[in-house]
């Protein structure tokens, strides 16, 4: 599924702010019939555009079929300012300060490499960034997932 309409992209953002939202307030926030949204949902989850339990969007089905993760390097007393920047970026997925080779990490979603090349660019005119390194993921093998997690947790007990 390519094409989003704007009705598609709110009940979307509805999912991804209130993962636990039944239908009836889906359909009372966005001002449309609880109806309407149960159909809409359906056709998200058949399209591969919601992955199984329904509140989780697949990038590839929304045509974001390029992630990157992506080292930075940066002038540590301008660590807060890189991380409220990159808050900003909307490509920007994920963000996480690391240990090792560089200082921050995160995942950045693009459709396509000259839109990953744009991201790229915004995130080397950060104050305070000194330079990235860039790894293309090939295919997801493993999403995220804690369910392995817990039942090992579960087990345990």
């Amino acid at each position: 599924m390519s094409k989003l309409d704007a009705m598609d992209l709110k009940l979307l953002l509805e999912l991804v702010r209130d993962p636990r939202a039944q239908i009836g307030e889906l359909g009372e926030t966005l001002g449309v019939a609880r109806n309407t949204v149960q159909t809409r949902l359906r056709r998200l989850l058949r399209s591969g555009t919601l992955r199984d339990g329904g509140r989780e969007v697949d990038l590839a089905a929304i045509d974001y079929d390029v992630v990157a993760f992506v080292t930075i390097e940066v002038t540590h007393r301008e660590l807060d300012g890189v991380i409220t920047a990159l808050r900003k970026q909307p490509q920007v997925l994920e963000v996480y300060e690391i240990s090792g080779r560089g200082d921050v990490w995160c995942r950045i979603a693009a459709t396509d490499v000259h839109h990953l090349q744009n991201a790229l660019r915004a995130l080397l005119r950060i104050r305070g960034v000194i330079r990235t390194e860039t790894s293309l993921a090939l295919h997801e093998h493993i999403p995220y997932r804690v369910q392995p997690l817990l039942g090992g947790m579960a087990a345990d007990q």
